[in-house]
């Protein structure tokens, strides 16, 4: 089919079992193409292709936004984790 393919993708990434390395990012892209991506360690937008530095230019003027992304780390990465692991911990 033709046309076009926009998404957004959010990964929380860990490694240990304290979630002290817990790290958001949010992904943009465009026909499979990562224009900008948000990382909470750097905490702010990174742009990739020429509109991704564009866009990431726009998202860090917004302070509110990137604090709820940055906060995103605690009530959604962790929490999720914590539940997703406890399970299977628990079933090991």
């Amino acid at each position: 089919a033709d046309g076009y393919y926009e998404y957004s993708m959010d990964e929380c990434v860990y490694s240990t079992s304290d979630y002290s390395d817990m790290v958001l990012l949010r992904s943009l892209s465009f026909n499979k193409v990562v224009d900008v991506q948000f990382n909470s360690t750097v905490g702010k937008f990174v742009g990739y292709t020429e509109e991704g530095v564009k866009y990431a230019e726009n998202f860090n003027k917004d302070q509110a936004y990137l604090q709820g992304l940055k906060a995103s780390v605690d009530t959604f990465c962790r929490y999720n984790a914590q539940n997703h692991d406890s399970c299977v911990r628990d079933k090991a």
